[in-house]
């Protein structure tokens, strides 16, 4: 589904990312591990169409997409999620989902001027979708609730949702976990899971949450100084010298757990 060649970015003398190759295979959950500075973010928002590369090149599906940006990205069904969440905070978790889709018949003076029959009819079919969303993230309870309102993990549940009001091939999410607490971090995996087994969705997820990622992940890539450091399954990634000595330094394998 996305394969990255060779990628560099720059800022000035910092090389941020530093030759990264790597594929993300459809149908798969990925996770992409390393220690803070490694370039995981930097590589995200590469891909994503938010940063231009150096150098290197980015493809989807056999087209090249590098540096397209990110609403050409959008059309294309390639969606990222943000570490801190961004919502409509003063708007409600349902209108936050019912914004999501472009080129909507209401955003056309002429149509919410001379065609309000078909603006009301696609506004419910929106209505309607955004309801199954919340219902399959199950928290249809918070419809009318401000977002700005919501938890931490609720927010990351109502940005995956997000994902759901399109056509979405493939979404990469960034720190899903973060700030999560442990019975709604369980509640955003199933939900991913059941994304990718019944909706064909592939991800791609950046997570310091081990046993998370050893959850839902197989692939797991890691990456340390801008580079690609391993490849393989999350038991072969625990047990990898390079990566132990990133994460770690020489000599502490036996430390490594998690």
């Amino acid at each position: 589904m996305i394969v990255v060649d060779d990628v560099h970015k720059h800022f000035g003398g910092f090389h941020a990312v530093d030759g990264a190759s790597l594929q993300i295979a459809e149908g798969s959950i990925t996770g992409l591990i390393g220690p803070n500075g490694a370039g995981k973010t930097t590589l995200f928002n590469v891909i994503a169409g938010v940063l231009k590369p150096t150098a290197g090149c980015v493809s989807m599906a056999g087209e090249d997409i590098t540096g397209l940006p990110p609403h050409t990205l959008f059309g294309k069904g390639l969606l990222r999620t943000f570490q801190i969440a961004h919502e409509f905070h003063s708007m409600t978790v349902r209108e936050n989902l019912t914004m999501v889709p472009g080129g909507q018949s209401g955003e056309a003076l002429w149509n919410a001027w001379f065609r309000r029959g078909k603006v009301a009819a696609e506004e419910r079919e929106l209505l309607k979708k955004a309801d199954e969303v919340l219902e399959f993230l199950t928290i249809d309870h918070l419809r009318d609730e401000k977002a700005g309102n919501l938890s931490g993990g609720q927010k990351k549940l109502l940005e995956l949702g997000r994902t759901m009001m399109v056509d979405a091939k493939v979404v990469f999410l960034d720190e899903v976990g973060a700030g999560v607490n442990r019975t709604l971090l369980n509640t955003i995996g199933d939900a991913i899971l059941r994304l990718n087994s019944e909706r064909g969705y592939t991800f791609c997820m950046i997570e310091h949450d081990m046993d998370f990622i050893g959850r839902l992940c197989d692939p797991v890539i890691c990456m340390a100084e801008g580079k690609v450091l391993a490849e393989g399954t999350i038991d072969e990634i625990k047990a990898n010298e390079h990566v132990i000595e990133a994460y770690l330094g020489t000599g502490l394998k036996n430390k490594v757990t998690a």
